[in-house]
């Protein structure tokens, strides 16, 4: 039986011991990456597939201890989560690949501005996760407006693959890009690593401090979308922070793993408009439960079956609609 956030109380498998370790835990492992990005370099398939590698093998082994130490229903709920919210972040690559192209960044720099989109996307879903306990907790209507952010979410989705629309980025239209030409001067090139450096005698923006930002700024837009959907398979806030925690923590290998590939998954967002529509279902109707014993809900096992199935399907069909093309590098601006 999947375990809910009530009115009531908060059930967590999250011990405050458990909640310190898995926070350190998440810290070293950026304070790991940043040492590794500390020297700007190129990254190499062989060392993109290395690091993608670690990062698959930790949540696998975090899963298990959990299945061990809590049981089967906490194991499938953090397994399911966590493949959730990795397809979720599939789709986070997409526009960072599009704003690293769009700014122009280089190789030997586009693993520095990941990690910093991913640091920014942990604060703020942990920020997320935070409000979404807490109204779960004392808002009987919650389960049922997180519902409608996925159905409305999932429409959107469906609607600008069917019309064909491809993602854009378009700098100049961005807010948080615009207030930062505000209120510093931009330097034309790159510095390294450095997000300001002084030019003309007064200290200037690099370029990378731009994408930075709009990297981050996007961030919050996903976080919309990600959290009620994993709310959807766990009421946990323990598990919620941790599927998230090892879904991001490895999309800056992934990135360098998938980036040829990205362009070849255009079904992609026809299989996220279905999960999320699915979750959302399920929100709603675990709502609904609340107000009338008879209405069923949806298992986590069937969640998981679902998503898996979903992104099986997708993805075979994107590569039989685009075996004729191959895999398009991302262009890049001028």
């Amino acid at each position: 039986m999947t375990t809910y956030l009530s009115a009531a109380s908060i059930d967590t498998i999250g011990s405050p011991w458990l909640w310190a370790a898995t926070i350190v835990g998440v810290l070293a492992l950026l304070a790991l990456d940043f040492a590794v990005t500390r020297r700007p370099h190129e990254v190499s398939m062989r060392e993109a597939i290395g690091w993608t590698i670690f990062y698959l093998a930790l949540p696998l082994a975090f899963g298990l201890a959990i299945w061990a130490g809590y049981g089967g229903a906490q194991g499938t709920e953090f397994f399911t989560g966590y493949l959730l919210e990795k397809s979720l972040s599939v789709d986070n690559l997409f526009v960072f690949m599009l704003l690293l192209a769009a700014f122009a960044v280089p190789a030997a720099l586009q693993q520095r501005v990941l990690l910093f989109g991913i640091v920014g996307a942990l604060v703020l879903r942990g920020v997320f996760i935070a409000l979404g306990a807490a109204a779960l907790a004392s808002l009987d209507w919650a389960f049922l407006l997180f519902g409608l952010i996925l159905l409305v979410t999932a429409v959107k989705l469906l609607i600008e693959a069917a019309g064909g629309h491809e993602q854009e980025v378009d700098i100049s239209s961005m807010r948080s890009v615009r207030l930062m030409r505000k209120l510093m001067p931009v330097t034309d090139d790159y510095r390294g690593t450095r997000m300001t450096a002084r030019e003309a005698g007064r200290r200037a923006l690099t370029p990378l401090a731009l994408v930075v930002t709009a990297v981050m700024a996007t961030d919050i837009v996903f976080a919309v979308d990600s959290v009620p959907a994993v709310y959807g398979v766990t009421g946990d806030p323990y598990l919620v922070f941790a599927t998230n925690a090892f879904a991001l923590l490895g999309l800056r290998a992934l990135y360098f793993v998938l980036q040829a590939a990205l362009s070849r998954l255009v079904h992609l967002a026809y299989g996220l408009a279905v999960i999320l529509a699915f979750i959302g279902v399920k929100l709603t109707l675990h709502w609904a439960h609340g107000i009338w014993d008879g209405i069923p809900e949806i298992p986590t096992l069937a969640s998981l079956g679902v998503i898996v199935v979903t992104l099986a399907v997708v993805t075979v069909t994107s590569l039989r609609a685009t075996r004729e093309i191959g895999p398009a590098a991302p262009a890049s601006t001028p």
